[in-house]
């Protein structure tokens, strides 16, 4: 999803009643200390009523219908995702079916309903701009990967693996862990040095020949932000061969962790 260009869209939307655009934030986070028996539930069914019962009051009969439809596609949407919802979820829709927005974020919101003639951006708004197109860059030795990841939830992984024989870098995409096995015992520790003194003398060379690769995934995914995560001389050999700009760099090996808990290490550390 591109928010930008969704922003854009629910920007432009101006209706007159009985039309009204129902706009949602619902916090669900389940790390949450005010969420940790579900309270969202009950948010969700007041957040809700408190408009029916606005709308029997003072609205007109067109209105209500309308309100009525977006609050049986909002409970169905909820019933058929809750089971997969992270962080938040935010609804925007009309009743008569020309605006339907309904996602589901790894960034938390605070949990609001409007009833009204435009769309209420704001949160989205600030989401955008706190979590543009982000790649994070994770080095380890002979294994560089590159997280591609928006709105805190990771859309795609790949993963450079320097051949030793060929000194070739081989690119696989989806998630991998790196290869651990050296032998064993004695041999292990044999070949862990080998390979160590021939990485740090070559180390300058190899990311010569992959910061390219590097640059190109990086226009491709239209990355607005640039993280580097591992061995500081790693890092520095990495950025001085780049072209586009690094925005923080973090001195941990999270190469070997999973995708979504290295985005919410590294871009909310």
């Amino acid at each position: 999803m591109d928010l930008n260009k969704e922003i854009k869209k629910l920007e432009n939307i101006q209706l007159e009643k009985p039309q009204q655009v129902f706009t949602m934030y619902l916090n669900t986070d389940p790390s949450d200390p005010d969420q940790q028996g579900g309270e969202w539930k009950i948010h969700l069914k007041n957040g809700l009523n408190n408009f029916e019962s606005y709308l029997k009051e003072d609205g007109d009969p067109d209105e209500k219908r309308n309100f009525w439809t977006v609050k049986e596609k909002v409970q169905n949407y909820i019933e058929e995702n809750e089971q997969n919802f992270a962080k938040s979820a935010v609804i925007i829709a009309t009743g008569d079916d020309t605006i339907w927005f309904a996602e589901r974020f790894q960034m938390p919101v605070e949990s609001e309903f409007y009833w009204e003639s435009s769309p209420v951006l704001d949160q989205l708004k600030q989401m955008r701009e706190k979590f543009p197109k982000t790649g994070i860059i994770l080095t380890q030795k002979n294994q560089i990967k590159c997280i591609d990841a928006n709105l805190g939830m990771v859309n795609d992984t790949q993963l450079f693996e320097l051949d030793l024989d060929t000194e070739d870098w081989k690119q696989h995409q989806g998630p991998h862990r790196a290869n651990a096995s050296m032998g064993s015992g004695g041999a292990k520790n044999t070949k862990q040095d080998q390979f160590q003194e021939r990485f740090d003398a070559n180390r300058y060379r190899w990311y010569k020949s992959v910061a390219p690769k590097l640059d190109k995934l990086a226009k491709e995914y239209e990355w607005e932000r640039i993280y580097m995560v591992g061995d500081k001389e790693e890092l520095k050999d990495l950025e001085d061969n780049m072209n586009k700009p690094v925005n923080d760099f973090v001195n941990k090996n999270l190469l070997d962790h999973e995708e979504t808990k290295v985005v919410d290490e590294v871009v909310r550390q």
